[in-house]
């Protein structure tokens, strides 16, 4: 009785190593494993999307929060210039596109329903770069007026708009390696 497990499992790496189908399908063993491999990687994609959307995230938040707290009186308020009201929205832009992506993609993910897969892919891809460049252009707005402060006076306010562009660029980062990897799910999709 105790042969038969041990059996079993030598049967069960035979029958893979074979091909599973007793040599019938003509692939041998390659096939299962490349399949195996594929339904791997698709699952790593998948979640490192998911993680770096997460990522992003709490980084846009970061962001967004911080400027909106840099207040300090007279001529320290954020409100007062352009590019950080504009690094404020920008940031509040990315965290409601993030945080829908993450709900979509936690349905999905949890077996409910999702877009096409085309589709969804085409919108993953298109708002990741949007949202991309989107923060990309308030950094390059808000980080010179930033650093003609930082010459004048050093002080809380002009370091607290430094962490809030810091965080931005992370989220940018993010974001950017979250549409290559959406754009290489793109071009694996056929359109036939």
């Amino acid at each position: 009785m105790s042969n038969a497990p041990a059996a079993a499992a030598d049967v069960e790496k035979a029958g893979v190593s074979a091909g599973g189908d007793g040599g019938a399908s003509g692939g041998g063993g390659g096939a299962v494993g490349a399949i195996l491999g594929r339904w791997r990687r698709q699952d790593l994609l998948d979640k490192s999307g998911s993680a770096l959307r997460a990522a992003a995230w709490a980084l846009s938040l970061l962001a967004f929060l911080i400027m909106v707290c840099n207040e300090h009186g007279d001529w320290k308020r954020f409100d007062r210039y352009e590019e950080y009201r504009y690094i404020v929205a920008v940031g509040l832009l990315a965290f409601v596109y993030t945080t829908l992506q993450l709900v979509r993609h936690g349905v999905r993910l949890t077996g409910g329903q999702d877009l096409q897969p085309k589709v969804g892919l085409l919108v993953d891809f298109a708002g990741d770069q949007v949202t991309a460049y989107l923060l990309m252009s308030a950094l390059s707005a808000a980080v010179p007026i930033t650093n003609r402060m930082r010459e004048g006076a050093d002080n809380v306010f002009t370091d607290s708009s430094a962490a809030s562009i810091s965080m931005a660029f992370f989220a940018f980062v993010c974001l950017a390696l979250s549409a290559l990897i959406s754009g290489f799910k793109l071009s694996k999709q056929t359109y036939i």
